[in-house]
């Protein structure tokens, strides 16, 4: 079964690093949408999640 939060997540964090959405409120649903793609996310996924939040922290899109 596809998680549909992970793909919502990696989307929205596909958006903010191509500078296709860079306001505040694409920054809050791109971290709403990692933190709710958590609460189903396999292992791996979980892990690939936490990747996706360093690479937005390490480029201050979510700060």
């Amino acid at each position: 079964m596809k998680n549909n939060l992970f793909e919502q997540a990696k989307d929205a964090v596909n958006r903010l690093t191509s500078g296709q959405a860079i306001g505040q409120n694409d920054k809050q649903a791109a971290k709403n949408a990692i933190q709710s793609a958590y609460t189903n996310a396999t292992p791996e996924e979980q892990q690939e999640l936490q990747q996706l939040e360093q690479q937005l922290e390490q480029q201050n899109v979510l700060k």
